[in-house]
């Protein structure tokens, strides 16, 4: 140049050197570049302005991603705005690599970006990498966007903090890695350790990094601050932080990087991670470290949530749900489970109860209240409190349930946008004699297993769901359990779930209950797993990931001290399973159940003409209370097991005064062949006066038909309260009282 020339201009200059300038304003959207930039992005070299999709479409578009987020690091470090950006031709290829600094400003009321910078072809290597460019820089990239990637994906499926810190310790960075870790974050107006890795301290250690936030430390600064600080040698460190030097110091690291944790626009807490090696911390190292900050900030408070929401889960379960001692009732044993719906609080509407009563005895309570947000959660909670209340008064089981749905349903008039219903099972339970006494609101049937592992569902009288009728009526049905059966109580949740009618999820639930041998807290976990996979023997254990609806269910066994396998008065040892019925006399169609529950009961019996037998004589005597007499009848049927094999014997009940006799039907009479058919097809069979009623009983045994020595086949009663078998003919009919004949039960 000579002297006295001009100086060449700044644009002349960057010319000269292949650099072009740039200027965007995000508030109009419209980015300006002179003819050097344009060339660069494969446009006419001269200059133009663009909108940001004309400047779009030239770029990668990962690198557009990339250029907002180092933007935004930029302004929150108040550094340079550098990123390297590939420039594509027409047809999607990448032609040149280039590199672009910038300095941008921020406007917080508009809330707009203002920057003006350089685009330079990248020409020189990557330091540490071979020569060729166009590779180096292609290579390094792909690493990095799959390092981001993956680390992307196991953050978003950590579900701890403990969990989120090792995902983070595992991470290998592209070309530099830290081996130590630390998260902080705030309690008040102090920095606390949240979690480490590779940092090998005490609890003194760590109580050494609990300290005021004023406190001249680069975690506790980047709180204050919101910006991270980088610190490439130990010097520099000491230098800037004297009083806190040696808590670093004592580890032997070389380059610290602290990142703030921003979550929602506010600083929750520091990262910090600590490199054994010297890390200049270029603008492409500190872009890779400040996305894994924002994922990790991001997995935290995740984590963080999801921990509440356990802790919130188990403190309403505490509350809301029984703690149930294995001693608890005497002579009795009893195992409970509630498994939460997927999702939200892991609380939903169903719920189980014990309730210790006035009178000795104590309540089973199963329900479900309709849904599983968090409205069914506070319903429940408010619905179980009031049946407590009304158990506790010393009320009867339909009392308890039609005051509970009064109260339900006042819940919902004052709530008329969302009314909920709920169905409850209330069980009555007398543990000395093993009296149930069922109250029923629409819920799912119990199930008896019996000393065999015969499986019945026993058939209840129920209402209407709570909440639906305030007037509803829940007649009681009472049962008795024998030593040796287990009742199982539940909601449909453990009935239904995969896919699963009621009929079907019996017949799964049956199997698993016949199959089972361990104890009752084995039991309870088999019929979980069998629907949803393990659980543990806590009501709040692990959370399962298959869960279409919420699973409550409490298992009742009535052990068998004190009652043995004893012999009765004919030799025979004790029952081997046995159900009990009531039918009353507007309840006709119960006929059709105690048939149904008789066929179960014999499931297994040898001889299907037995079978076929049994009920139709059984049919024959149920029939006979209902035409003939004002009362209900009672029905026991059960199995024993004696020297000659097994035997079946059913007996009715009635408070009817009259005794049954056999006669001699005219032919074309309508009635009278009741007893016959007993006397024609039964082993042995009896009526014995019960005070103010009879009993009707007739036996089979699996190892003879009647025409094998019925007659030598000893009787469950003593003799005298058998009717003696005669021929037919010698019997005198009785006009005043027989059996109903021809009429088929319902």
């Amino acid at each position: 140049m000579r002297t006295g020339e001009p100086l060449p201009s700044v644009g002349d200059v960057l010319a000269l050197l292949g650099t072009g300038r740039w200027h965007w304003d995000t508030a109009t959207g419209l980015v300006t570049v002179d003819g050097v930039a344009a060339r660069l992005l494969e446009l006419p070299a001269e200059q133009v302005t663009l909108t940001e999709a004309q400047v779009r479409s030239r770029l990668h578009p990962v690198d557009w991603n990339e250029i907002t987020g180092v933007i935004r690091l930029a302004v929150a470090e108040g550094t340079l705005a550098e990123v390297r950006i590939r420039i594509m031709d027409d047809r999607g290829r990448v032609v040149r690599v280039v590199r672009s600094r910038s300095k941008p400003t921020f406007d917080p009321l508009r809330k707009t970006y203002l920057l003006t910078g350089t685009l330079q072809e990248v020409t020189d290597p990557t330091p540490g990498t071979p020569a060729d460019r166009r590779t180096v820089t292609g290579d390094w990239r792909r690493s990095r966007e799959a390092f981001l990637l993956d680390a992307g994906r196991a953050l978003a499926e950590a579900r701890s903090t403990q969990e989120v810190l090792r995902v983070v310790a595992n991470l290998s960075m592209p070309g530099f890695s830290p081996d130590g870790l630390a998260v902080f974050g705030v309690a008040g107006d102090r920095l606390t350790i949240v979690g480490h890795h590779g940092q090998e301290s005490d609890a003194d250690d760590e109580d050494a990094f609990t300290m005021p936030l004023d406190t001249a430390y680069p975690a506790a600064e980047v709180i204050r601050t919101g910006r991270a600080i980088y610190l490439s040698t130990p010097e520099q460190y000491q230098a800037r932080y004297p009083l806190t030097w040696p808590l670093a110091e004592r580890f032997g690291r070389h380059s610290w990087a602290f990142l703030p944790l921003v979550v929602s626009g506010r600083t929750t807490g520091t990262w910090m991670a600590a490199f054994a090696h010297p890390v200049a911390f270029t603008p492409d190292e500190r872009s890779v470290l400040t996305t894994v900050a924002r994922m990790l900030a991001q997995a935290l408070a995740r984590a963080g949530t999801a921990e509440t929401e356990r802790a919130l889960t188990e403190g309403l379960q505490r509350s809301m749900l029984p703690r149930i001692g294995p001693q608890r009732i005497p002579g009795m044993s009893l195992a409970a489970r509630y498994i939460p719906t997927g999702g939200g609080l892991q609380v939903g509407g169903d719920w189980y109860d014990v309730i210790p009563l006035p009178n000795g005895r104590f309540a089973l309570v199963v329900g479900d209240v309709q849904g599983h947000d968090v409205r069914a959660a506070g319903l429940m909670g408010q619905l179980r409190i009031a049946l407590r209340a009304y158990a506790s008064e010393g009320h009867r089981p339909d009392a308890v349930l039609s005051r509970a749905s009064r109260f339900l349903y006042g819940i919902n008039e004052a709530d008329p946008v969302d009314p909920r219903f709920a169905t409850c099972l209330y069980v009555e339970v007398d543990p000395v004699g093993g009296v149930l006494d069922f109250a029923r609101a629409g819920h799912p049937e119990p199930a008896v297993r019996m000393p065999d592992t015969t499986v019945l569902t026993r058939q209840t009288a129920g209402g209407l769901p709570l909440g639906i009728d305030p007037d509803a009526d829940y007649p009681t049905t009472r049962m008795a359990l024998e030593p040796g059966e287990t009742l199982l109580v539940c909601t449909d949740g453990l009935i239904e779930t995969g896919g699963h009618d009621l009929d079907t999820g019996w017949q799964r639930l049956r199997g698993i209950l016949e199959r089972h041998e361990g104890n009752l807290e084995e039991l309870a976990d088999a019929l979980v797993q069998a629907v949803h996979g393990p659980s543990s023997h806590h009501t709040t254990g692990p959370l399962i990931d298959r869960r279409e609806d919420d699973i409550a269910l409490l298992l009742l066994s009535r052990r068998t001290e004190g009652h043995g396998a004893g012999t009765g008065l004919d030799g025979v040892r004790a029952s081997l399973r046995r159900t009990m019925l009531t039918v009353q006399q507007a309840e006709p169609e119960r006929i059709a159940e105690a048939r149904r529950q008789l066929r179960e009961l014999l499931h297994d019996w040898g001889s299907a003409d037995q079978i076929d037998s049994a009920v139709l004589l059984l049919s024959e005597v149920l029939t006979n209370v209902l035409v003939h007499t004002d009362a209900a009848a009672l029905l026991e049927a059960e199995i024993t097991d004696g020297p000659r094999g097994r035997r079946m014997r059913v007996e009715v009940t009635d408070a009817g005064a009259d005794l049954p006799h056999l006669r001699t039907p005219g032919e074309l009479a309508s009635s009278g062949r009741g007893l016959l058919l007993i006397e024609l097809l039964a082993h042995t069979w009896g009526v014995v006066p019960r005070g103010k009623g009879k009993s009707i009983w007739f036996e089979l045994d699996e190892s003879e038909t009647p025409s094998d020595g019925a007659d030598e086949v000893a009787p469950s009663y003593p003799p005298e309260d058998r009717e003696p078998r005669k021929p037919p003919e010698t019997r005198q009919p009785r006009q005043d009282r027989e059996p109903h004949e021809g009429r088929a039960a319902p």
